[in-house]
């Protein structure tokens, strides 16, 4: 279903990383971790891409607004993005998607997430806490710095308010330390020292394509199951 709803506010969440808060549509419904498409209306400028694009829901389903976020890139589509006015309207679809917590309780999440690929899990981990669920949930966040790590204080605040939730937050630039969280890249050692029982979760991966791959294969390496294994890829456009 199409609405159109207007920009409320934009905010920068990260390094070249912005938040971008919607209108509600009334009656709108949407599960924690789907989808909408966005798009522009007779954008200033355009490419062959197109004026529509993909963005998992930051936001919860009990929050007032709607709100996505993206990585600002230098494409015609971003700049337009970046640039929009406070109170233009865009063309919303959706919801869209099933990358959402499963509902078995005695199977653990986790959630191995690179950069931009954090959107729809912030959604997920935020109502898991908003409702209280007894998932035992683990969030390994890999960025380059905590600089370039959207909703970063988010889930340093659901990790002191939700006993369920773990949170190990991962930083790959390895000239310039961070005082808090994993100062390498994700490895087997690593999976194995903040996951009790390979065999058991429900596993959640998303990011960039290559990192998602990668991931996947490393997860299959140590034994995990490939069954138990759902991804979400986010590229740059």
């Amino acid at each position: 279903m199409a609405y159109y709803i207007k920009l409320l506010k934009k905010k920068v969440t990260a390094r070249n990383t912005m938040a971008f808060y919607w209108e509600k549509p009334a009656g709108f419904e949407f599960i924690a971790g789907q989808f909408c498409e966005i798009t522009l209306i007779n954008p200033p400028i355009t490419d062959e891409a197109g004026n529509t694009r993909a963005f998992s829901f930051v936001s919860t389903p009990f929050d007032k607004n709607l709100v996505t976020a993206t990585r600002i890139r230098n494409t015609a589509f971003k700049q337009n993005l970046h640039d929009l006015p406070i109170g233009t309207e865009i063309k919303l679809t959706g919801p869209y998607g099933d990358y959402k917590l499963h509902k078995n309780f005695d199977k653990p999440a986790v959630f191995i997430i690179g950069g931009i690929g954090i959107t729809p899990v912030r959604s997920i981990i935020a109502m898991a806490t908003h409702d209280k669920l007894p998932h035992k949930i683990t969030l390994i966040y890999s960025n380059r710095t905590s600089a370039d790590a959207p909703f970063l204080s988010d889930f340093e605040d659901f990790a002191k308010n939700n006993p369920n939730f773990t949170f190990v937050p991962v930083y790959t630039r390895l000239d310039n330390a961070e005082p808090d969280g994993e100062n390498r890249h994700i490895n087997a050692e690593m999976l194995r020292k903040h996951i009790n029982d390979i065999l058991k979760p429900i596993y959640y991966l998303s990011g960039p394509s290559e990192m998602v791959k990668a991931m996947r294969q490393l997860l299959v390496e140590i034994g995990a199951d490939e069954d138990n294994i759902r991804t979400e890829e986010f590229d740059g456009y």
